[in-house]
């Protein structure tokens, strides 16, 4: 958790900027615009999403499997993280 609490500016910030193309997003449907653009910002609002999530997986790699305390510690932290990357894939 520590890389989460290190780097929460930088997460708060993406989040915000997500939640703006969310709004973007829902305006677009609103005012019907184009489905094509409609397309194209539910496309950027995921590849945001997926940027954030890649960031906090390689942190959270980083932090608690290479440089996990020991073998058992890095191990449970890796089935932890299998285990969210289903439900995220899914």
């Amino acid at each position: 958790m520590s890389h989460i609490i290190k780097d929460k500016q930088k997460i708060i910030s993406r989040v915000n900027r997500i939640k703006g193309q969310l709004d973007a997003f829902s305006k677009a449907i609103e005012s019907e615009q184009d489905c094509y653009q409609v397309i194209q910002l539910l496309a950027s609002c995921r590849g945001a999403l997926n940027g954030l999530m890649a960031d906090v997986v390689e942190r959270h790699i980083q932090e608690h499997i290479i440089n996990a305390e020991n073998k058992k510690d890095a191990s449970d932290s890796a089935e932890d993280l299998v285990d969210i990357m289903k439900s995220f894939l899914k």
